[in-house]
């Protein structure tokens, strides 16, 4: 039995890593299953791709389309078009997406018009927000996919009320954590560290990168200075999405203790959140991470699609207005931060368990060698 894994952007392949190291621990137990890991090359610059590969263990692809670049139809139609060359050469039984980026959703739809199977890791979760595009990924997606591995309770009922059964959805918990607390001894200091003088719980992290707050030039010039206005002079390290840079390149800023950096790879800038005393957002996946490693975050969107990171975890979800920055750094200098907790499965076990569905759905048994 073949899976087929699709990867394609930096948020994937947090995702990846667990489960393929699942499936070997699967084939050493002599389980006949075998994988094929395509890169769909969505995301191409090497710290935003190959770093996290080297950093996170992963296997090197099997093949990669090298479809990045584009608008996002282009990149869509290039992902279909080489992917349904990709499927047709290497058949498979099943084809696994995970996440809620372009790749996903090619994949999907070309699998599905090939008559395979199609299971989705992070299922079911919904921002209710259809001017996303990773709204968009991931609604098509769950409606076309066979089988569902899913975050949270709140996903399973997402998904309920789309009309799927209890055989296809699979409560397993969060690949991205198992990856978090694999890896968390091995975090390490990036350069800005000694660059900027940082200290443990002295600094702010900021990542922005979405639409809402950085396409228009006039807004994101705000966003930042608010920002560098209240954060009482403590540095704010803010690794930069190359969608931020370029209109970054348009913004006249002059802020001392503001330090901008590359995109970093998965360990370095985890090191930078782990000891920062709060992050401030615009990503999905972060706001996982500080709900698990407990550094108190604030999202600067109107609405998410992990709603357990604000209502278990550290998250607040401030909105894209400026002015609910001041407000959320009082509370949080004021040190009455929400404690936050840890959802149900974060366990840092969830590819097991995808692995262990697999093999059940796809009835796979052990070699008979194995069995001898």
């Amino acid at each position: 039995m073949q899976i087929t894994i699709i990867a394609g952007a930096r948020p994937n392949f947090m995702k990846i890593a667990p489960v393929i190291a699942a499936l070997h621990n699967k084939q050493q137990q002599g389980y006949n299953i075998s994988y094929r890991l395509v890169h769909t090359g969505q995301h191409y610059d090497a710290n935003m791709s190959q770093s996290f590969f080297e950093q996170l263990g992963i296997p090197e692809p099997h093949a990669n389309l090298e479809a990045g670049g584009g608008t996002q139809a282009e990149q869509t139609a290039n992902i279909m078009v080489r992917f349904e060359k990709e499927l047709m050469a290497h058949p498979s039984s099943l084809v696994l997406v995970v996440g809620d980026v372009t790749s996903t959703l090619a994949c999907s739809i070309v699998a599905k018009k090939m008559q395979v199977k199609v299971a989705h890791v992070e299922a079911g979760i919904r921002s209710g927000d259809i001017t996303m595009p990773e709204e968009i990924n991931r609604m098509v997606t769950d409606a076309i996919a066979d089988y569902f591995f899913t975050t949270s309770e709140i996903a399973n009922e997402n998904l309920r009320r789309e009309g799927k059964t209890a055989e296809q959805l699979f409560f397993v918990g969060n690949t991205m954590i198992d990856t978090l607390l694999k890896n968390r001894s091995r975090f390490y200091a990036p350069p800005v560290w000694e660059q900027a003088g940082l200290q443990p719980q002295q600094y702010l992290v900021m990542t922005l990168h979405r639409p809402a707050n950085v396409d228009e030039e006039d807004h994101l010039a705000i966003l930042i200075n608010e920002i560098m206005h209240n954060s009482r002079q403590l540095p704010v390290i803010f690794p930069v999405h190359p969608r931020t840079a370029k209109q970054l390149e348009r913004i006249a800023l002059a802020h001392p203790n503001l330090y901008f950096t590359t995109p970093l790879g998965y360990l370095e800038f985890n090191y930078l959140v782990a000891h920062a005393k709060a992050v401030i957002t615009d990503s999905g996946g972060i706001t996982e991470e500080t709900t698990v490693m407990g550094v108190p975050c604030m999202t600067l969107r109107d609405s998410t699609e992990r709603p357990e990171t604000c209502t278990v975890g550290t998250n607040v979800l401030l909105g894209t207005d400026p002015a609910a920055l001041g407000p959320a750094m009082e509370l949080l200098f004021a040190g009455k931060w929400k404690q936050g907790g840890i959802p149900p499965l974060w366990d840092g076990h969830t590819a097991e368990r995808i692995a262990d569905a697999l093999v059940a759905l796809l009835s796979i048994q052990t070699q008979p060698a194995q069995l001898a």
